[in-house]
């Protein structure tokens, strides 16, 4: 397995996050959520302008890459995080199919925890839908279920986190 590098984004890269969550959610949420939420989803929070915004307003974001055959660097997936009320949230975390198993995610991870400890939060929370199977990867790595809740995100789309 070859070393996962982690380095911050910036506004150029609104591009390469766009394209991660348009190939991970299908296969991580087309079986819990329709096609025409998705659609919604992504447009609200992965549009050009809605990237520039949570990174303007403290929202920062990372990149994970490995190494390929050829020596060089290749993107295989992306963190945000975020200071909330004296604690952090990982707002969202997706590694590319062909990429997890890697230890991409457990990299992301560890960087999300490590800007946490550095800004000397309280903890570290996040959201993630009850029926994503990225829940049980929360939970092996140590997170708790604190509380579940269902929410109105417009359209008639609900998050059911």
């Amino acid at each position: 397995m070859s070393e996962i590098i982690i380095t911050r984004a910036g506004l150029p890269d609104r591009a390469f996050i766009r394209s991660v969550s348009e190939r991970t959610w299908p296969s991580t949420y087309g079986h819990i959520i329709s096609q025409e939420q998705i659609d919604f989803m992504l447009d609200w929070m992965y549009s050009d302008a809605s990237l520039e915004k949570q990174m303007n307003t403290g929202c920062e974001f990372y990149i994970a890459s490995k190494q390929n055959d050829y020596g060089d660097l290749d993107a295989v997936g992306f963190c945000s995080v975020s200071p909330e009320e004296g604690a952090h949230k990982l707002n969202k975390l997706y590694v590319l199919p062909a990429a997890q198993g890697t230890g991409a995610g457990k990299a992301l991870l560890n960087k999300a925890i490590e800007v946490a400890k550095a800004a000397e939060s309280s903890s570290l929370f996040l959201q993630v839908n009850k029926q994503n199977t990225a829940y049980t990867f929360y939970l092996k790595k140590g997170f708790i279920k604190e509380l579940e809740f269902k929410f109105d995100i417009g359209n008639g789309f609900y998050m059911d986190d």
